[in-house]
């Protein structure tokens, strides 16, 4: 075996291991009732442990489904001729995708801070228009682009390949905000409806695995998108299923 494949087979095991380290940080948290809820006022500190948290979980969550693109990019950089056309190493290429999806547990803290102060009916119609708005932009043509670039990880870097460090730190983060406008939504559902309980974790996992990996995601994206809609249609009609839901994070 070539020893660059041997290297791309290396830095995929590795990839998977730190994502399978993650895991069992978020399961252990999970088991040991360490939620991620917090309580006024608001300090620096706890921000910051909000937002590591939410790092390692994004980690658990992204990495797996990121990992083709990750490889390609690896594979593709260690063939490069000469230092002047060789991207950042493969390690700078993931944390950059890494540090975006870190950087959105700022917004996520507040809104999980705000969805905190909600109760009754108040807290249960916000969610069901949450789930609406995520429904309906699963359905939209912009999750789609988004979608499709995540899905073709070849044609994504043969379309935004450019020689040096600087061009392929940009191909990073273009990589990673696309992957953020495909999987937002599906993350802010995360949050507000499934109160980041460990069920909606792996709901949320298995859903954005399939739409980036599997034959046929754009569909799966369409009816999962559908079912968000059907969702928060039941939500406002039976508000008090909110309760089932969130399960201890309810009102």
């Amino acid at each position: 075996m070539p020893v660059q494949d041997r290297v791309t087979i290396l830095t995929s095991a590795v990839l998977l291991l730190i994502a399978a380290v993650a895991w069992v940080l978020v399961v252990l948290s999970s088991i040991h009732g360490e939620d991620m809820a917090m309580t006024m006022p608001v300090t620096v500190s706890d921000v910051l442990v909000f937002v590591a948290s939410w790092a390692v979980m994004m980690t658990a969550m992204m990495l797996p489904s990121a990992l083709p693109m990750i490889a390609l990019y690896g594979a593709i950089q260690r063939r490069a001729i000469g230092a002047s056309t060789r991207g950042v190493p493969v390690a700078v290429f993931t944390l950059v995708y890494l540090g975006l999806w870190a950087a959105t547990g700022v917004p996520v803290y507040f809104a999980h801070m705000l969805m905190a102060a909600l109760a009754g009916l108040t807290l249960s119609y916000g969610i069901a228009v949450i789930l609406l708005a995520a429904g309906a932009y699963q359905l939209s043509p912009l999750k789609q682009v988004c979608l499709r670039v995540c899905r073709s990880p070849l044609g994504f870097l043969l379309g935004h390949w450019r020689a040096g460090r600087r061009s392929s730190l940009a191909l990073g983060w273009s990589h990673a905000v696309y992957c953020l406008g495909c999987c937002w939504a599906l993350m802010l559902v995360l949050v507000a409806a499934g109160a980041m309980g460990l069920p909606w974790v792996l709901l949320i996992t298995a859903i954005v695995a399939v739409e980036k990996l599997m034959p046929g995601g754009e569909w799966i994206a369409r009816i999962a998108g559908a079912a968000l809609v059907l969702l928060g249609v039941t939500v406002a009609l039976r508000p008090d299923l909110v309760a089932a839901l969130r399960g201890a994070h309810a009102m």
